[in-house]
């Protein structure tokens, strides 16, 4: 529920992926280390809903403690101080159909031993290098959460790893956006983004004195 972060100073010297994040400005994204409200999170989900009309910008809109929280794409950036720009695509069991995207490209870095990759071949994270494996965790954990566990790998999670490998820039937020709807819709037991909505709550001077945190492991 609540997310995962990284020891920049660390993981600098150590591992090319957080130059990956830096080139698309997405390192204060993988740095928000802000503990959670588990009873917060799920008044705000409970209470969800999509805020947008025909022809205008996605928007979702929530209350917690009685107050209205409004959420797009330029707000939810700013909160977050990442960008909101670049292009959107979402793909749940299928490739992502988008101008300059091949499957075997990204397969191609992603299992540089395998000579037979193919777009319908199996997506594991054992084989991948530990950089890769650490983008892909940072992406499960604070991009597009999933509730099952992290052995394998989405077409979708691959698609944006090639997104951040090839420096293409994404609409994170509104990805973000949409995948707090779809969990509200599917009512998922594991609730998505924590700490991101004790941001977000701070944002909008929702009280938080009194209630109870639960820390990042």
């Amino acid at each position: 529920m609540g997310g995962r972060n990284i020891d920049l100073d660390f993981c600098s010297s150590e591992f090319s992926f957080v130059s990956w994040l830096e080139d698309l400005h997405l390192i204060p994204l993988v740095q928000i280390s802000d503990p959670f409200y588990i009873k917060l999170v799920k008044e705000f989900y409970s209470n969800l809903r999509m805020d947008s009309s025909q022809n205008e910008e996605f928007a979702i809109s929530s209350s917690v403690k009685g107050q209205r929280i409004y959420l797009d794409v330029r707000i939810l950036a700013s909160i977050l101080h990442i960008p909101y720009t670049g292009l959107y695509v979402f793909g749940h069991k299928k490739w992502p159909e988008v101008e300059g995207f091949h499957p075997n490209q990204i397969l191609s870095i992603l299992y540089p031993n395998d000579p037979n990759v193919h777009p319908n071949m199996a997506l594991t994270t054992n084989r991948l290098s530990v950089d890769h494996r650490l983008l892909h965790h940072l992406i499960v954990h604070q991009i597009l959460p999933t509730g099952g566990g992290y052995a394998k790998l989405s077409r979708m999670q691959v698609f944006l790893m090639w997104c951040i490998l090839s420096k293409i820039e994404f609409c994170f937020p509104l990805l973000m956006l949409k995948t707090m709807v779809r969990a509200f819709s599917q009512k998922k037991s594991v609730l998505p983004f924590g700490s991101i909505l004790t941001k977000v709550f701070q944002h909008c001077h929702i009280r938080l004195e009194g209630e109870i945190a639960t820390k990042l492991k």
